[in-house]
């Protein structure tokens, strides 16, 4: 039987890329799928207990192709996760719980970067950038600053702590050197005032492994994420992204994603070969107790065996669906009702990390 490699030490005073890590794309074969149960009320007030059917069948669909890790606060709250599963009929030995105490929900934004070496005998590392919930918008956030932390712990693997604030949802990757983010989000002065975008395009470079990063300007009505990318536009392949578009002119993200478009359309890869832009609909505006609601069939998650896709009840949602399992051959496409989810300002890209197989 052979033996396997046995790692090399990671060196933490090199960077990840000096080291020859980088950040794989999503559709990467995973490891696990990544998730902070949800249990704050003030993300979902008058309607948490609406979302956990849902928030359990997304569960479900995952387990049919990867495990699924699960942040819990205590041993409380993982009986009422299980018994959530359980009426979802999820195979619970798919599952794993962690006692990781969180403050919300958004495993995207406050969980880890785990990153590959192009060389196998290198162990998988974990990044722990700097999380303030969006700006410092919703504290208390002291807890879910700890998480990546806690599960590069728990993993026994090396770990990176960056003094810089960076969200997952505020980045897309190619997987082959490319990265794509927005300007309103990543040189908000309420993430990290004391770096210019030079500094950051740095860190971007040296932490997540890449040598590309592409701009683009703001993002969708009702985002109180600032426009992170991950509503806006996707990588579905080395050369190739979704975006949203709006044709009404009366919708209040028409302009905005016109010019996101324009923008992509010029851009060009490391290749030097144009961006592949594909376009799909917005749903239509969707306003509950007077707010704008950031609907988005861009936060999509690409599983091992299934993207998983918001709906919203909405016309556009056949449309949209129609056009992403044109772009994903190897898996099927789900949609699943995000009109409760959504309440909370984000869907099931944000609720979830990827952790790649090495």
């Amino acid at each position: 039987m052979t033996k396997p490699p046995i790692p090399k030490k990671v060196d933490l005073r090199k960077t990840p890329k000096e080291q020859g890590y980088f950040f794989p794309a999503e559709w990467h074969p995973h490891e696990a799928t990544w998730l902070s149960w949800p249990h704050k009320e003030a993300s979902w007030p008058g309607k948490i207990h609406s979302i956990y059917p849902v928030y359990s069948e997304f569960i479900r669909l995952l387990t049919l192709g990867e495990n699924v890790c699960i942040n819990v606060n205590d041993e409380a709250m993982k009986r009422f996760a299980i018994k959530c599963l359980e009426k979802a009929s999820v195979e619970l030995s798919k599952v794993k719980f962690f006692i990781h105490p969180t403050n919300d929900a958004w495993a995207r934004d406050h969980g880890p970067s785990f990153l590959l070496n192009k060389d196998p005998k290198m162990p998988k590392v974990i990044v722990d950038w700097g999380y303030n919930a969006w700006g410092g918008k919703y504290p208390p956030y002291d807890l879910d600053d700890e998480i990546p932390s806690l599960i590069a712990n728990a993993l026994n693997l090396p770990c990176y702590r960056v003094p810089l604030v960076m969200e997952g949802g505020s980045v897309e990757f190619n997987g082959a050197g490319t990265l794509l983010t927005t300007k309103a989000c990543l040189l908000n002065p309420n993430r990290n005032p004391e770096f210019s975008q030079e500094e950051i395009e740095n860190a971007l470079r040296s932490y997540y492994g890449v040598e590309q990063i592409l701009w683009l300007e703001e993002g969708i009505e009702g985002d109180d994420t600032d426009g992170h990318i991950d509503d806006l536009t996707r990588f579905i392949n080395e050369d190739t992204v979704v975006t949203v578009i709006e044709k009404d002119k009366s919708h209040p993200d028409y302009e905005i994603l016109k010019q996101n478009a324009k923008a992509l359309n010029k851009m060009k890869l490391l290749n030097d070969k144009p961006l592949n832009v594909i376009e799909i609909p917005m749903p239509l505006p969707f306003i509950y107790e007077d707010q704008h609601l950031p609907c988005s069939y861009a936060n999509f998650y690409i599983g091992n065996r299934t993207v998983i896709v918001p709906i919203f009840e909405d016309p556009h949602d056949e449309k949209a669906l129609e056009i992403l399992s044109g772009c994903f051959k190897d898996r099927e496409v789900v949609g699943l009702n995000s009109r409760d989810i959504i309440w909370g300002l984000g869907s099931f890209h944000c609720l979830s990390q990827q952790e790649p197989k090495a």
